[in-house]
C-alpha cells in the first residue's frame, strides 16, 4: 500500500476528507501514529494479547504474519570465562527467539549446541544444578539477556563459536515524501511505506485511526477503530 492511500484511508476513517475544520490532521501526525500502531499491533502477536490470545507460532496465520519480521543475525563474542559475552544486540530487535551455535573443546570435535534462554535471577541455581549446568557431553547449555548483550554461559568447560541470534524485528517505519520530520525538522526525501501486507494494514490503520481520534477526544471514532483492530488482529 503507498503511502498517498495510506493518508486518504486515515482521512476517511477520521471523515476528515476535504475537511477544512480545526481537525485537519498533518501528514506527520498520520507517520506517528501508524508507526506506533504498528509496534503495538507486532507486540500484540507476540505476547498474544491479540483478540485469540494466539502466541508467535500458535497458529498458521500467526507464523504468516510475522515471518516478515523475523531475521537472524551472526553474533560476535567474547570469552569471559563462566561465560560467552556478545556485542550489543541489533538496534532493531525486538523479541527473542532462539540463539544457535557449536561447542568446541580440545578432547573431541566441535557439535551443535543445545542454548535454553533463562532468566539472569536464576543463573547461580542452574550453574549448580548437575541437570541443568552448561555441559559439553550433553551439547547444552543456556543463555541470557542483559544490558542489551546475550550471555551464554560455559562455566569454562568448552569454547562457543558460530553463533546466530534469531529474533523479530521492529516494523520498518513509515515515512512519506516531503513530510517534516518533528525529531530533527528535516523534511523526508523519500517515500518509506509499510512493508506488512495490506490486509495487515488495514488492521493497524483502525488501531492508528483510533490513537488520533483519542487524541482529538473524538470519542465516537475512537471507539469505533479501536473495536475493529481488536476484532482483526
Amino acid at each position: 500500500m503507498n503511502n498517498s492511500t495510506l493518508q486518504i484511508k486515515f482521512k476517511q476513517r477520521l471523515n476528515k476528507l476535504d475537511s477544512m475544520d480545526y481537525d485537519n490532521i498533518e501528514c506527520w501526525q498520520i507517520a506517528e501514529a501508524f508507526n506506533k500502531a504498528q509496534i503495538e499491533w507486532a507486540r500484540r502477536q507476540l505476547h498474544g494479547n491479540n483478540g485469540l490470545k494466539q502466541l508467535p507460532e500458535q497458529s498458521i496465520t500467526a507464523i504468516d504474519d510475522l515471518q516478515v519480521l523475523l531475521v537472524q543475525r551472526d553474533l560476535k563474542l567474547k570469552n569471559l570465562d563462566l561465560f560467552f559475552e556478545s556485542l550489543k544486540i541489533p538496534d532493531d530487535y525486538l523479541h527473542f527467539v532462539r540463539v544457535s551455535g557449536y561447542a568446541s573443546s580440545d578432547c573431541c570435535p566441535r557439535r551443535p549446541l543445545s542454548i535454553y534462554q533463562a532468566e539472569e535471577a536464576n543463573v547461580d541455581i542452574m550453574l549448580s544444578d548437575s541437570f541443568k549446568s552448561p555441559s559439553f557431553e550433553w551439547a547444552e547449555t543456556f543463555c541470557t539477556i542483559m544490558g542489551d548483550k546475550i550471555r551464554i554461559y560455559s562455566d569454562n568447560k568448552f569454547a562457543v563459536d558460530d553463533v546466530t541470534l534469531t529474533y523479530y524485528r521492529k516494523p520498518r517505519t513509515v515515512q512519506i515524501l516531503g513530510c517534516v520530520d518533528p525529531a530533527n525538522g528535516l523534511q523526508f526525501k523519500a517515500n518509506q511505506t509499510c512493508e506488512l501486507r495490506d490486509d495487515i494494514i488495514e488492521i493497524i490503520i483502525d488501531d492508528a485511526v483510533a490513537i488520533l481520534a483519542g487524541d482529538m477526544d473524538n470519542v465516537t471514532q475512537y471507539q469505533r477503530n479501536l473495536q475493529n483492530a481488536t476484532r482483526n488482529s
